[in-house]
């Protein structure tokens, strides 16, 4: 018996809570928006490293999420400042 099956790819866990966390962030207050840009950044980060393994995919989705998140740094930012 041949003990290396390979098993289907599947996107992480990270990547996905960063995608979210990020397209969220547009939708809240500036504070809010701010932390789930942060939680975005790092949960993308993970999801990125995690992406290295060929067991597991979301190495597009976490970069895209990186964008976003910083974006929405950007964003919230700008929110809080126009607030004051």
């Amino acid at each position: 018996m041949d003990s290396s099956i390979q098993t289907k790819p599947h996107y992480s866990i990270p990547s996905i809570l960063a995608l979210a966390a990020a397209i969220v962030s547009f939708f809240v207050s500036a504070g809010t928006g701010l932390l789930l840009a942060i939680v975005a950044i790092v949960c993308g980060v993970i999801g990125f490293i995690l992406s290295l393994s060929p067991s597991v995919r979301g190495g597009v989705v976490s970069a895209f999420s990186l964008c976003l998140a910083g974006l929405g740094v950007v964003v919230a930012i700008i929110r809080a400042v126009v607030r004051l």
